[in-house]
Order: C-alpha cells, then structure tokens, then sequence
C-alpha cells in the first residue's frame, strides 16, 4: 500500500497548490457577498465523515465509499462559501492529516457517537491535533453523529470525555447530529454562521 500513499501526497501536493492559486485570485477580486472559509473535516474512519459532507451539499447519500485520499468539496449555505476537505480516516492516511492543516479556519471533528470502543483512540487523535501549530486558536466543531443508533452516547457525556471544557484558547462546540437524517446538522452550520463568519466580515 506504500504507493498508494505516495500518490496521496503527490495529489495532495497538486491541490495545496491549485488552492492557494484559487485564494491568491479571490483576493485580487477584493471584497466578495459571501465569506470564504477554508474547512477541514477529519475524524476516524467510519465516522461518517463524508456522509456529513454530502448532508451539507444536499447531494445522494446512498453511495458513500470510505474515504482513501480526500475529497474536497465547496458548500454554498447562510451568505458562507465552505471549502471543505474531507480526509480519510484511516490509520494509514492519519498521519498525513497535518499536511492539510495550514491557513484552516475551521476543523470540523466527527465521531461516531455509537462506537464506545474508539472513544479514547479519537480521543488521543482529536488532543494531538489541538496540539498543532497550524490549528492554534483554530476553532472546533464536534459533531457527535449517528445519534439516531439506540446505542449512541449522548453529546455531553462525550464533551466531558474529551475534556472539552480545558480548550480555553479556542472557541469550541460539540453539535449532537446524524448525518444519515441531517437531523443536528443543520445547528452545526448555525454555529459556524454566528460565531465564525460574523467575525471575519
């Protein structure tokens, strides 16, 4: 599987450049109506990472696959134009997560709510994440998503798992969701609209 993670790089490397092209030529055009935001979405694999991200496109999500590089999507929602990346979760592929890291405005984290087991893995993974020099003072969405699983932990035991409540430099939200219904998802986007866009204008 080596290859396959050198051609990742090669393309991520490819895209970095096609989008700082993209945002050299946004500011040259000056002052645009909507506010442009530079998202990255991670999360473990089977997060539901990407079903989240077709949610928000309002685009099919009956042929999902997981994730093997990344896939990058522009959102129109609330005046915002959201460029997302959605990263695999993979163990594989995690770390080349700090890759995609620089200019970010917002990180979007999902967890899959049901899955007890992994909760200190994405755990440990979300802490070195806060850790990186690219994301200092960057805020963080958490979407606790499949809420719609019986088995699902509420939000709040999560926050509280997470230690949530020690990210003091930083604004920070866990949004309860299921990307599978868009139930919460909706709530997500209100938070980035209020607390996010209305400060960059």
């Amino acid at each position: 599987m080596k290859w396959q993670i050198k051609a990742y790089t090669g393309e991520i490397g490819k895209e970095r450049k096609r989008e700082r092209e993209r945002e050299r030529d946004i500011k040259l055009k000056g002052t645009t109506e909507s506010v442009e935001l530079r998202i990255v979405l991670l999360g473990l694999d089977n997060a539901g990472k990407t079903t989240l991200l077709k949610s928000l496109a309002s685009e099919d999500i009956n042929t999902i696959t997981p994730t093997q590089g990344f896939n990058i999507k522009s959102v129109a929602s609330h005046g915002m134009k959201l460029n997302v990346w959605d990263i695999g979760g993979q163990r594989k592929i995690r770390p080349f997560w700090k890759k995609y890291l620089e200019n970010t405005d917002l990180l979007i984290y999902v967890i899959d709510s049901a899955d007890k087991k992994r909760f200190e893995e994405t755990g440990l993974e979300l802490e070195e994440l806060i850790d990186e020099e690219n994301l200092k003072g960057v805020p963080v969405l958490i979407f606790a998503n499949k809420q719609d699983l019986a088995t699902a932990s509420p939000a709040s035991e999560i926050a509280e798992g997470l230690n949530l409540h020690t990210y003091r430099d930083r604004q920070w939200q866990i949004q309860a969701c299921s990307a599978v219904s868009g139930e919460g998802v909706q709530d997500g986007m209100n938070w980035i609209c209020n607390n996010i866009v209305n400060k960059k204008k």
